[in-house]
């Protein structure tokens, strides 16, 4: 299993319609597509959105992940919560534990 770390920096004020849009759009087309969840969540105090996801298929995530965004599903998504993201951290994540 992958699993990557995303950490969203969002624009002022527009912290509840992402949220929308991702948990509407985002997450169940990411789960059609293979992807599982390890969680979503808000940062208190600030407008910021973390969420790590796995994918363990065959292929690998960098792969179901160019799949994901090169579909249609992704093109048509609306609204798109990625145009609320001011500053987005990606990171792949390598288990530390046995």
């Amino acid at each position: 299993m992958e699993y990557q770390l995303r950490h969203y920096r969002i624009r002022p004020g527009q912290l509840d319609a992402f949220v929308e849009a991702w948990r509407r759009g985002v997450y169940p087309l990411r789960k059609k597509f293979g992807f599982t969840f390890v969680g979503a969540w808000r940062v208190e105090g600030a407008d910021e959105f973390v969420w790590i996801m796995g994918y363990d298929g065959f292929d690998g995530f960098a792969a179901a992940d160019r799949r994901y965004y090169a579909s249609d599903e992704r093109k048509r998504l609306s609204p798109d919560p990625a145009k609320l993201i001011d500053e987005p951290v990606t990171s792949m994540l390598r288990s530390v534990l046995p």
